[in-house]
This record gives C-alpha cells, structure tokens and sequence, in this order.
C-alpha cells in the first residue's frame, strides 16, 4: 500500500538524514494510518505546502488503542530518541488514546517530486491506494 505522510517542521530533515528512525502519530479517535499501514509499504514524505521530497519504506509497526498519559509517557522514555521530538511534542500528545509508531527502512530522498498530489485539506495522512 502507498502513503502520502505531511510533516511539519523539522521532522523531514530528521528522517533523510537517518536521526529519526519512527514517525509517531497520536490522535483522540482512530485517525489513518491507525490500523490502515503495515511493513513493507511506501510512504511519501511531503513538508506541509511543499511537494513530495522523498520517500521511505516501513520497516515495522506497532499500534495502541486506549493510551493513558502515562503510556505516552512509557513511549517517549523508550522510543522518544528515535521519534526525535521536542518536549512541546510530546506535552502535546496527552490525552490522545490511539497511537501509531511506523518504524522507518529505506529511505529515498527525491531531486524532483516523482508524482504530484493536489491536496488541499488539513488531514495529516492520506492512504493512496489499498
């Protein structure tokens, strides 16, 4: 399956160059990718306004249904290195009861977007294809 993923801030430049090694996304309902990514598929990595300027492979994934703060607070102390967010990030994140931690593979930086996508939405996630 094919993802479209949109990042804000430094998040994209922390994933071509190796450092963060898990995208984390945390909501209060069942947002995609929650349940709806697996290992092996693709992911596209756009900045939010910009175009597609990579992509990467899913190594692995682990779900969460039904987060207490104090399991967003077991994720950060055991994955936080990897997920490479601020403390504001996670502050952020209390009070979410669905989680989704995508371990990233192979990454592939794009020169040029290899595809275009016209999204216009705020939806943080988009699953392209089943």
């Amino acid at each position: 399956m094919k993802h479209l993923a949109i990042f804000k801030g430094e998040g994209v430049g922390l994933i071509l160059n190796g450092k963060k090694t898990v995208e984390s996304r945390f909501s209060k309902r069942k947002n995609v990718p929650f349940l709806q990514i697996s290992a092996g598929d693709l992911v596209y990595i756009k900045p939010s306004g910009k175009d597609i300027i990579g992509q990467f492979r899913v190594k692995k994934v682990i779900f969460y249904d039904g987060l207490t703060d104090e399991d967003v607070e077991q994720i950060k102390k055991s994955f936080g290195d990897a997920i490479a967010q601020p403390n504001e990030y996670w502050e952020s994140k209390i009070g979410s009861k669905y989680g989704t931690l995508i371990f990233i593979g192979e990454v592939d930086p794009f020169i040029t977007a290899p595809i275009k996508i016209s999204k216009k939405d705020l939806r943080g996630w988009v699953v392209l294809n089943n």
